[in-house]
């Protein structure tokens, strides 16, 4: 039988309800929309949305929510950027950006979005950075590996000035995204570098890395590392695949980079990995028994579940 063609209404582009016409209305049916999705936030993606389609924020709400909006351009970006999200494309995909500390960083297919959690390994380092600049160190030496859009480089940048912040990233599409990231926050202070993290060819003689090895005050990473077969939200699902797992037990990438890492960090030096909920022992038992590290300690997330681990090198 021959599929029947769609109709025009199948054709057509999302729109609003036309009873839909005041800023609280439309804020209130943009959250409506998303509950009714199951969304897991609906209403913070609504307020997302809303202050990117029609530019107005929480005060507008409360303070001219009887008022007409007559903007149709607005109307229709709000109704795709809704279709979009009870689609599950990642909030941050629509509106362009993911925070990360203080920054608003760029972000889109072929990265890595940011995740709260990571915030956290960012500001052990930052502290750790500052420790060491409170020491006498005048320009702390941080690696960062596995950078995808330049989070971590980025805002340790931000947040210590004195640092001198190498990032690395393997990925052509995500090193551009880090590119223009870096070109907004970097102020000259973050370094880009196209190498792969688990081969030490960016150690040695020649390499991008070779003046850094021993040299290193703090080598932080957010590598991919959910276990193959770990059932994920839609969401991640739109991440790159190399950015998320790593391989069966989430530890294919992180095992060899630690060579990389050994080889980079000074004595003294720290370094910061985060990791899959269920490896917090393993990375731990790699550094302490495998690599002798002193001073290990894994670190928990907003839910209290184990994410990253920290330790120094002796």
């Amino acid at each position: 039988m021959k599929p029947s063609s769609p109709t025009p209404a199948e054709n057509s582009s999302p729109t609003l309800p036309d009873s839909v016409r005041t800023l609280g209305e439309l804020f209130r049916y943009a959250r409506r929309t998303l509950d009714d999705a199951a969304l897991a936030s609906p209403d913070a993606d609504a307020r997302a949305l809303f202050a990117a389609a029609v530019n107005a924020g929480p005060a507008d709400i409360i303070f001219r929510g009887d008022e007409p909006y007559t903007d149709e351009a607005g109307r229709k970006h709000l109704a795709e950027m809704l279709a979009r999200r009870v689609a599950r494309e990642p909030l941050q995909h629509i509106i362009g950006t993911a925070p990360m500390m203080s920054l608003e960083l760029q972000v889109g297919p072929g990265v890595f979005v940011p995740r709260p959690e990571t915030e956290l390994l960012a500001q052990w380092a930052i502290d750790r950075a500052r420790e060491l600049v409170a020491s006498g160190v005048v320009k702390p030496k941080i690696v960062d590996l596995c950078t995808g859009s330049g989070a971590l480089a980025l805002a340790i940048a931000d947040a210590v000035p004195e640092a001198d912040v190498v990032a690395v990233e393997l990925s052509e599409r995500a090193r551009a995204w880090a590119a223009k990231n870096i070109e907004t926050y970097g102020n000259g202070r973050v370094h880009l570098v196209a190498g792969d993290v688990t081969d030490v060819q960016l150690i040695d003689d020649g390499g991008e890395l070779a003046d850094w090895v021993g040299e290193t005050d703090i080598v932080v990473s957010n590598p991919p590392y959910v276990p193959e077969d770990t059932e994920v939200d839609p969401e991640v699902r739109a991440d790159p695949h190399s950015a998320v797992f790593g391989g069966d037990d989430g530890l294919d990438v992180i095992r060899p980079m630690i060579n990389l890492v050994d080889a980079l960090v000074r004595p003294g030096g720290v370094i910061g990995i985060e990791h899959d909920d269920s490896s917090g022992s393993d990375v731990s038992s790699l550094l302490k028994e495998t690599w002798d590290y002193a001073d290990v300690e894994v670190r928990r997330d907003f839910a209290g579940r184990d994410r990253f681990t920290v330790g120094r090198k002796n």
